[in-house]
């Protein structure tokens, strides 16, 4: 009795000691082949192993009661499970993994209509994504010129020394070539072109998707330079509430808003509203704002009506009212009587209605269509330009996907344009009203398929009718060749086209001031040829005084654009009005992007990237650099983050010196460096920003105006106006 007694206490301390052996299988999560090669280890131990060709792998030693095992593969996402030994008998333990491009299929691209995964679509995109957007609120939470300049082969162009008006740029290019979208519609067109970057705010952003490079088949010639499509939030099941609150050292004030819920099964809203204001500045004691004293007020409600599974109804409203009142400083407080000052007194109000239909699993439907007037009063020390602008655009399209091989997107589409001048006319502005009217009506096809697991082919074609102007027939074609589950490539060969138009970047630095309307009868449409090729790389590799390995990531970008006939600005004798001709000529802009993403566990996490922009103008033999560009870019971030605890950045930017319109003089090379840190106390997450640090300021360079005060001529903005400027602030978060 006493031995079997002995032997009973024994026994659990033998189970404690014991070793077991398990049987572990690797396979992918969606073809459930085998991983061979996949690395196992139980942590805590150094006790581990890897996969053979079969993808099993006999694990022994491993002590008995819990354990985690850690599953990684090269290229897949890292996998724990956790396990109680002994196991049962004849069972088995399975990680199925799923590679990392899968993480990347969660983000829905929006800007292809595809149902593709982003590594499945030939068109290249990049998506600012939310962990990138909530950085860059930080630093601007009032406009988004921040979050385009500082991203590769982009750069936000500052067309007032006084009132900071700005437009953007893509690959050497003017604004005018680039799309600005909202959730797919233009909205920020025309005259309202010069504010539009700053009247954008990021709070209810979801993500933001870049193409680079003709992208007209689905949104016509415009999109020569390419397209920014800012997707907004929908109502998800948890409601969420944002309150934001910031200042600035250069006396700024951001105070946003941001709700989103589902009322029921049926009907689902967002709401976001944005009061910003700011005082003038002058960090050069020069007399003149860098930043001018403005009040903005923003108000944005958006309705979902969802009809069973099949039909889903958005409905909402944009409005926004802004008054900037730059120049002389005394004027702007009110201390002299006299003085230059540049006022933009603006009002838009917008509409947006979408309706979205499934017939079956295979083939959509989708009709979309937005109105949006924009008002628009800019004064100057005796001249004034006002007018409004009344913009609309309709469209319907279907998508058919018989199966995952092939995908069929085709529609039709109207967008109308007109532009009434307001009727006061002073004697320094002697023309007639410029009124006029646009009307474009479009047909498109994009057809995908993949015909091999390596390759997807993407043809798409596009015919507008353009009023005064007449047909432009418009074919691209992207093929995207995966040569293993780490390298791929993607070409782009696409036409475009643009009307001519009186909202030009020369337009707006002259304020309009003596510039004819363009002339239908005298001026051709301007007709672009771009390709755009890129190479794609994901691997890892080890330092031997680290412990873990460095993931990276490789984006090489080669583009080409060529653009026909531009519409430039000519004085036929000094004194007399500005008129639009066709340069005979052309612009050609070629160059490289090259980016790199290095990551080190979770926190760390290193992006570089360069630039490489050669942009000119060929007119007549000559070959001259295109004014306000770059050739040389370097853009450098330093991230880490602990989730929901601490985010700091350090940022470093780089512009090489830039040709000014007097080809004989360049401007001067500068740095900008900034760095931001961020504390999260569960629904609380404040935030500090020490930006431009260096102080790389243009009026540090030399005299920013040339003759007098009270009727200053302003030179070229190639650099920041503001300066070092430091802003803090908090957000608040209920879910």
């Amino acid at each position: 009795m006493r031995k079997l007694l002995c032997a009973l206490l024994i026994l659990p301390a033998i189970s404690l000691f014991s070793q077991n052996t398990v049987s572990i299988k690797v396979r992918d999560a969606l073809t459930q082949e085998p991983l061979p090669g996949a690395a196992i280890l139980v942590e805590g131990f150094n006790i581990g192993g890897q996969t053979d060709s079969a993808g099993v792998l006999m694990l022994k030693d491993v002590p008995a009661g819990a354990h985690t095992l850690q599953c990684r593969y090269l290229g897949y996402r890292t996998q724990q499970r956790s396990a109680t030994f002994p196991l049962a008998k004849n069972v088995q333990i399975v990680f199925s993994l799923f590679e990392v491009e899968e993480e990347l299929e969660e983000i829905v691209i929006r800007s292809t209509r595809s149902s593709r995964g982003i590594a499945r679509i030939p068109s290249r995109v990049e998506v600012i994504a939310l962990e990138e957007l909530e950085e860059k609120i930080n630093m601007k939470p009032g406009d988004v010129r921040m979050l385009l300049n500082e991203s590769t082969g982009i750069q936000t162009q500052q067309t007032s020394a006084t009132s900071a008006n700005a437009s953007i740029r893509i690959q050497g290019l003017d604004g005018r070539y680039t799309q600005l979208l909202r959730d797919g519609l233009p909205l920020y067109s025309g005259l309202s072109s010069g504010l539009g970057l700053l009247q954008i705010l990021p709070l209810d952003l979801k993500q933001v998707e870049v193409i680079k490079g003709s992208a007209s088949t689905l949104y016509g010639g415009g999109a020569i330079a390419g397209l920014v499509n800012f997707i907004t939030r929908q109502p998800e099941e948890k409601p969420l509430t944002r309150l934001l609150a910031n200042i600035t050292s250069a006396g700024g004030l951001d105070l946003s808003a941001y709700t989103s819920r589902k009322l029921d099964d049926d009907v689902g809203f967002t709401l976001l509203a944005s009061r910003n204001s700011g005082s003038s500045y002058d960090p050069a004691d020069i007399g003149f704002s860098a930043i001018p004293r403005f009040n903005r007020l923003s108000i944005n409600p958006r309705f979902w009506f969802y009809f069973q599974e099949n039909t889903t109804i958005q409905a909402g409203f944009n409005y926004s009212t802004e008054n900037r009142l730059g120049g002389d400083m005394k004027y702007i407080r009110g201390l002299a009587q006299w003085g230059y000052f540049e006022r933009n007194k603006s009002n838009r109000f917008a509409t947006q209605l979408q309706i979205d239909h499934k017939f079956n699993k295979r083939l959509q439907f989708s009709l979309r269509n937005s109105i949006g007037r924009f008002n628009r009063d800019l004064t100057q020390s005796q001249y004034r330009f006002d007018g409004a602008q009344l913009n609309s655009f309709s469209e319907i399209h279907a998508r058919l996907r018989p199966d995952n091989d092939r995908e069929l997107i085709a529609g039709i589409n109207y967008q109308s344009e007109h532009f009434e001048e307001g009727t006061l006319q002073t004697r320094q502005n002697p023309l007639p009203p410029r009124n006029y009217n646009l009307r474009n009506f479009g047909t498109f096809a994009q057809y995908t398929w993949s015909p091999t697991e390596q390759y997807t082919l993407e043809a798409g074609l596009r015919t507008d009718l353009i009023q005064h102007y007449g047909a432009s027939v418009l074919p691209r074609l992207a093929v995207l060749y995966k040569m293993t589950e780490a390298i791929s490539a993607r070409i782009n060969i696409g036409l475009g086209y643009k009307a001519p138009t009186l909202f030009t970047e020369e337009s707006e630095a002259l304020a309009y001031r003596g510039i004819a309307l363009p002339d239908a009868n005298a001026l051709r449409l301007e007709r672009s040829f771009g390709v755009n090729f890129d190479f794609n790389y994901q691997g890892s590799f080890e330092l031997p005084f680290l412990d873990e390995e460095i993931t990276y990531s490789w984006n090489q970008l080669f583009f080409y654009t060529q653009l026909n006939h531009p519409l430039i600005l000519e004085a036929q004798n000094q004194g007399s009005p500005y008129h639009f001709i066709n340069l005979e000529g052309n612009y050609t802009t070629r160059g490289l992007e090259t980016n790199f993403k290095f990551s080190y566990r979770e926190p760390w996490k290193l992006f570089v990237g360069y630039t490489l922009t050669d942009a000119k103008r060929k007119d007549g033999g000559a070959s001259i650099q295109l004014p306000l560009t770059p050739k040389h870019r370097i853009n450098t971030v330093l991230m880490y983050e602990l989730e929901d605890q601490w985010r700091f950045g350090l940022e470093a930017y780089y512009f090489s010196p830039q040709r000014l319109s007097d080809e004989d003089v360049r401007s001067k090379a500068y740095w900008i460096c900034g760095f931001m840190g961020e504390k999260s106390w569960d629904k609380y997450t404040f935030f500090l920003n020490f930006e431009n640090f260096l102080d790389a300021r243009q009026t540090r360079y030399g005299p920013i105006y040339s003759g007098f005060p009270n009727n200053p001529l302003f030179k070229e903005i190639y650099a920041p106006m503001d300066g070092f400027v430091v802003n803090a602030g908090v957000k608040i978060t209920f879910e």
